[in-house]
C-alpha cells in the first residue's frame, strides 16, 4: 500500500512516519513526500532517516518533484497543506484583529480567509486525485478541515475523509478523568460515545462503559473535572450547564470576550510564534551537519509547540499549564493510521470523523461535512445515528455551516458577495461593516502577496 503526503515539508510529518514505523501490520510499504518548499522537505526527511535508523524493514521515504508525480500510484492521499504558509496565517488572524474581533486560523474571520485561500488548491488537487488515482482514499488533515473537506467532497465524493485529533482527544481525557482506562473504548462490545457537531465545533455528550454512561458523574465532580484541559478551560459550572463536554475550540465561542482580550492584549499571535519558532527551526536545521542533530531541534521544538498549544484560552480561563495527558491529545498520526487500517482490513472500528452527513442531522443537508462517530470498513466511513440535538447546539451547528458552505460558493466561484456573507454572518464577526473592511484588506494583501 502506498501513501503520499501533500505538504511532506510540514512540522509534523515525523509524527506519521513515526506512526508508520510502529505499525506491526506494516500496512504502508512505500511514503512519497511532496511539498512546494524544496527546503522544508529535505530536513523533514533527515528527521526521516533518522528515525528509520536501526528500524528492520523501515518504510521507504522518497521526494516527488510534482504533484502528479506524488499521486501516479498512491493508494492513500494524506493533504496537509499550508497554502500561504505562516506569513498567510499571520494575516488571517491580525486582520481581523485590528477590527476588533477574534483572529484565529480555523474559527471566526481568520478561518474564513484561511479558506477561501486554500479551496482552490485544495479542489485542484481533488481533481488531479480523481485524474490519476482515482482509487485512492484522500485523508485530509488541511484546516479548517470540514470546510475544506467539504469542498474536495465536490469532486471526491466520500473518498475524502476528514480528520481532527481534537474530538478523539477529549474522548481519552474525559474517560480517564472519570476514573476509566482510554484503552478500553477501542472495544465497541464494551464502550459506546455520542459526539456530534462540526470541525472544531461540537460536542460529546454521553460516553459509555459497560453499559453506564461515566458523563453525569464526571460532571458533578469539580475534582475530576478540574483534572483535564477542557475541565479546566469552560470550567464545572459552565459544563454542567451545558451537560456535555465542548470541544476545546468551542471555548472561542462561549468565552468571546475573554479570548479576544486574551489575544488583542499579547505581544504575538499564535500564527506570529510559529513563524518564528519554525523559520527558526528550518533555518537551524538545514545547518546542523547531522541526522541525529536535525532530530534532537524538531524534538525540542515539537514539545515546545505542543505546551504552548491554545495558550490565549488557557490564559482567558484562568492561566494554567498543559499537563501530559492534556500534552497526549488524541494524536491525529495514529487516527490516521487506525483510519487506514479499517479501510483496507474492513474492521468495522468506530472513529470520529469528517464526512458527508446523509441523515445523522436531519436538519442538515445529506452532504454536508459533519464530524461525528463513524463506522469505518472497505466501503468507506458511515455517520451513525445519533440522539437528537439541542437547540443551541443545532442553531450553532446551522450558522457554521452557512458560512462554511458560502466560503466554498466564493472560492469556487470568486464570488464576493457570498465572500461577504461568509464573513458577516459568522457568529464572531459583529458587523457587516467590519466584514466587508476585513474582505478588503485581505483581497489588498493578496494582491501584494502575488505581486
Amino acid at each position: 500500500m502506498k501513501l503520499s503526503i501533500l505538504g511532506g515539508g510540514g512540522f509534523r510529518v515525523p509524527l506519521v512516519y513515526r506512526a508508520l514505523l510502529d505499525d506491526p501490520a506494516r500496512s504502508v510499504s512505500g511514503l512519497t513526500l511532496y511539498d512546494t518548499d524544496p527546503r522544508r522537505v529535505a530536513v523533514i526527511s533527515e528527521v526521516l532517516a533518522r528515525l528509520a535508523e536501526g528500524r528492520r524493514g523501515a518504510v521507504p521515504v522518497r521526494v516527488a518533484d510534482s504533484l502528479d508525480a506524488a499521486l501516479t500510484g498512491a493508494d492513500f492521499v494524506f493533504s496537509a497543506i499550508r497554502v500561504g504558509g505562516t506569513a498567510g496565517r499571520i494575516r488571517d488572524e491580525r486582520i481581523p484583529l485590528s477590527e476588533g474581533v477574534l483572529g484565529q486560523e480555523t474559527v471566526g474571520a481568520g478561518g474564513v480567509l484561511y479558506g477561501l485561500r486554500t479551496i482552490p488548491v485544495a479542489l485542484h488537487i481533488a481533481e488531479r486525485v480523481a485524474a490519476l488515482a482515482p482509487g485512492a482514499w484522500v485523508i485530509n488533515f488541511t484546516n479548517p478541515a470540514g470546510m475544506i473537506t467539504e469542498a474536495m467532497s465536490q469532486v471526491l465524493g466520500d473518498r475524502v475523509i476528514g480528520i481532527c485529533d481534537s474530538p478523539v482527544g477529549l474522548v481519552r481525557r474525559a474517560a480517564r478523568a472519570a476514573g476509566a482506562d482510554p484503552a478500553a473504548l477501542s472495544d465497541p462490545t464494551r464502550s459506546g460515545y455520542d459526539y456530534v457537531g462540526l470541525n472544531h465545533l461540537g460536542w460529546l455528550r454521553s460516553l459509555t462503559l459497560d453499559g453506564t454512561d461515566l458523563l453525569p458523574g464526571l460532571l458533578a465532580d469539580d475534582t475530576a473535572l478540574g483534572s483535564f484541559e477542557e475541565g479546566r478551560l469552560f470550567g464545572a459550572d459552565w459544563l454542567r450547564t451545558l451537560g456535555s463536554l465542548p470541544n476545546e475550540y468551542l471555548h472561542y465561542y462561549y468565552f468571546r470576550r475573554e479570548t479576544l482580550h486574551s489575544v488583542r492584549d499579547t505581544d504575538q499571535t499564535r500564527g506570529e510564534f510559529l513563524d518564528r519558532q519554525q523559520g527558526s527551526f528550518f533555518e537551524r536545521a538545514a545547518a546542523a551537519g547531522s541526522p541525529d542533530a536535525v532530530y534532537e531541534l524538531w524534538e525540542r521544538t515539537r514539545l515546545e509547540r505542543e505546551e504552548t498549544y491554545m495558550a490565549h484560552s488557557r490564559e482567558a480561563s484562568g492561566g494554567w499549564q498543559r499537563d501530559s495527558h492534556d500534552l497526549e491529545g488524541g494524536g491525529y498520526d495514529r487516527v490516521a493510521l487506525a483510519l487506514m487500517h479499517a479501510l483496507v482490513h474492513d474492521t468495522g472500528r468506530r472513529l470520529i470523523l469528517n464526512v458527508r452527513n446523509g441523515t445523522t442531522v436531519p436538519q442538515l443537508a445529506p452532504d454536508a461535512i459533519v464530524e461525528t462517530v463513524c463506522e469505518v470498513g472497505a466501503q468507506g466511513a458511515r455517520p451513525l445515528a445519533c440522539a437528537p440535538l439541542r437547540e443551541d447546539q443545532l442553531g450553532l451547528m446551522f450558522q457554521v455551516k452557512a458560512v462554511e458552505r458560502a466560503t466554498v460558493e466564493a472560492a469556487v466561484f470568486k464570488d464576493r458577495s457570498a465572500a461577504l456573507r461568509a464573513l458577516a454572518l459568522h457568529p464572531l464577526v459583529d458587523s457587516p461593516a467590519v466584514a466587508a473592511r476585513i474582505l478588503e484588506r485581505a483581497a489588498e494583501g493578496a494582491d501584494t502577496a502575488g505581486a
